[in-house]
């Protein structure tokens, strides 16, 4: 506070004309480096990809989009990001209008701003026939705080921010998002038994 009271009065402002106390110092006051954001996720939109053959199936166009540094927690954040998997936009979007969290108004302007720049930048043709491929949720920055106890003890408290992640896919939604190959209960149990016996014990031949 001292120090940015010297730069103040070295811009050429009066002693009586520098209120410090109307300063806000407050979490939403702190600014943070660009490059602490995530950058590695929007790289997939500039990817070029080589030409197909006639007989290959046609690749479906895509978009990535990212919201950083939400002032929500990323845990709780997780269950509404899995709640649109495998959703077509216009079915993530109504049930999201839905969902009274604070989190799910994030999620849903960032589903909107994807579907925007997929007709505006990746030349989808109609903007309904988009799926939501992929949403996750990623640890933030971490403000840490001081809260008082009784009898003079002090306690740690964490202010979590958190990064949203969307992948959308042109195209029509999976039957099933979770199982894309389905395997039978036989085929499930050959897997595992073939996993098992791939373990290696650690310190032997």
């Amino acid at each position: 506070m001292n120090q940015l009271f010297k730069r103040l009065c070295a811009a050429g402002l009066n002693s009586n004309q520098v209120h410090v106390n109307s300063l806000h110092t407050g979490i939403t006051a702190l600014a943070w480096s660009k490059s602490d954001l995530p950058k590695r996720f929007l790289l997939h939109n500039k990817k070029v990809y080589p030409p197909q053959s006639p007989e290959e199936e046609p690749r479906p166009a895509f978009v990535c989009h990212q919201k950083t540094n939400i002032k929500y927690s990323p845990e709780k954040l997780w269950y509404i990001a899995c709640l649109v998997r495998g959703m077509t936009v216009d079915e993530a979007v109504k049930q999201l209008s839905f969902v009274n969290k604070k989190g799910a108004i994030f999620v849903k302007e960032a589903i909107l701003e994807a579907q925007e720049l997929a007709v505006k930048e990746h030349n989808v043709e109609f903007r309904s026939n988009l799926w939501v491929a992929e949403s996750f949720s990623g640890q933030g920055m971490v403000i840490k705080g001081i809260r008082r106890h009784a009898r003079g003890r002090m306690g740690e408290v964490r202010y979590q921010f958190s990064h949203y992640f969307v992948r959308l896919e042109e195209g029509k939604p999976p039957a099933d998002y979770y199982k894309v190959n389905p395997q039978t209960p036989q085929q499930q149990l050959n897997n595992w038994l073939e996993q098992m016996r791939k373990r290696k014990i650690i310190n032997s031949y």
